[in-house]
């Protein structure tokens, strides 16, 4: 083997071996009775136990990624609060009580407490298909880049945002926070084999599109009660 061939292997393969970024992600919960309301006609009366379903699956799934050394939960509802926590996730309540992007920055302050090593990340909690592997393979493209995103399956909003240690964490979510991301100069993550981390459930066709893809099991059993939807 030639000398370049061998430095070139041992390249690789020390970028194999080096210690990946660990990321803190912020979650936000909705206070239950004002969750899924775009869900209403097909859910019913179990649109809040899926609401805590969705979000559980996502916050669980989250925490067995390796690349994950803490989940952070932003809400000030007692039942998820309590939920979450027993995941092992951490709780916060919404200080600002100013909206979703306060509510991330004021997460990820909490985040940056914590672990100031560690990346920062706003993670959508209507990820219910979420799969550990998938949101791992996004997290190590996310650290090559100042700020980077994941767009949502619909191509318009927002699933995941980023920063890395010390750069300042300013999430743009909201309607059409794609474009907006982009326009604030975050990288977008577009990668092979990622529809988890892109699948968000908003509707009755995002649910079926996520148990499609398979969701956690609390979220399959809550969509076992709609006949609209399974």
């Amino acid at each position: 083997m030639s000398t370049t061939a061998r430095s070139t292997t041992a390249r690789a393969g020390a970028a194999r071996n080096a210690p990946r970024l660990p990321w803190s992600l912020v979650v936000p919960v909705k206070v239950l009775a004002r969750a899924k309301t775009r869900m209403s006609a097909a859910a019913g009366p179990h649109r809040e136990a899926l609401a805590l379903a969705v979000a559980a699956d996502t916050v669980a799934a989250a925490l067995r990624c390796d690349r994950v050394r803490d989940v952070i939960v932003v809400t000030d509802d007692p039942l998820p609060a309590a939920e979450l926590a027993a995941l092992g996730a951490r709780v916060v309540p919404d200080v600002p009580d100013a909206g979703l992007n306060p509510a991330l920055v004021h997460g990820a302050g909490r985040g940056r407490e914590l672990s100031p090593d560690a990346g920062v990340g706003a993670l959508s909690a209507d990820l219910p298909a979420l799969r550990p592997d998938e949101l791992a393979r996004v997290l190590d493209a996310a650290a090559a880049a100042p700020e980077a995103f994941v767009p949502d399956a619909a191509g318009i909003g927002t699933t995941l945002y980023t920063a890395r240690p010390g750069v300042p964490f300013a999430p743009a979510f909201g309607g059409g926070s794609r474009a907006e991301h982009r326009s604030r100069g975050a990288v977008e993550i577009v990668l092979p084999g990622i529809d988890s981390v892109r699948r968000d459930v908003d509707t009755p066709d995002d649910l079926r599109a996520a148990l499609a893809l398979g969701t956690g099991p609390r979220t399959a059993e809550v969509a076992a009660r709609l006949p609209s939807v399974a």
